[in-house]
């Protein structure tokens, strides 16, 4: 193949149209939390991904500019609740489209602390209570690595998923 075949194939594609793609591609809607009592934040995540269970790691990736970002750093912990249907309005308030800003968006849901200190949603259908074990900067991002050191699971709910720009129920 001629050296014009391999830069053509190799080509980056436009931000919007990433972004569309990606959007047709359905997220799994958790709340990412980092920090302690008044010095907390916290934001929506759909980029929540096992990445091994011998040990038992997530990788989550996280804007550098959220303000949840700076307190993962600086905790060295991340919280991840995985969200239920009847959780779209804290997904909502967490997402930062209102306003609402750090430890305010905790208000009006019921949180509990495991192992790390991070916040996890009392009632979420998956808490994950995770040690950090390493950020790796890329574009914008920071693909976060955490060690799981404390989980629980509720298998009663309907999941809430991302598609399409809206949160959307996952019934089965």
């Amino acid at each position: 193949m001629d050296e014009g075949g391999i830069q053509e194939r190799h080509r980056q594609i436009g931000t919007d149209l990433f972004r569309g793609a990606m959007g047709m591609v359905v997220g799994n809607v958790s709340i990412i939390t980092a920090g302690v009592k008044k010095d907390r934040s916290g934001m929506v995540a759909s980029s929540v991904v096992s990445l091994s269970a011998d040990p038992p790691k997530i990788i989550a990736c996280i804007n550098r500019s959220s303000s949840t970002w700076p307190l993962i750093v600086q905790y060295r912990h991340l919280g991840v609740s995985s969200l239920a249907v009847r959780h779209k309005a804290i997904a909502e308030r967490f997402s930062g489209f209102d306003g609402t800003k750090g430890v305010d968006r905790f208000v009006g849901a019921e949180w509990t602390i495991l192992e790390t200190g991070a916040s996890l949603l009392q009632d979420a259908n998956v808490i994950l209570d995770c040690a950090l074990d390493e950020m790796i900067d890329r574009g914008t991002h920071s693909i976060v690595i955490g060690t799981v050191v404390a989980a629980r699971t509720r298998e009663t709910d309907d999941a809430l998923v991302y598609w399409r720009k809206a949160y959307r129920p996952l019934r089965l």
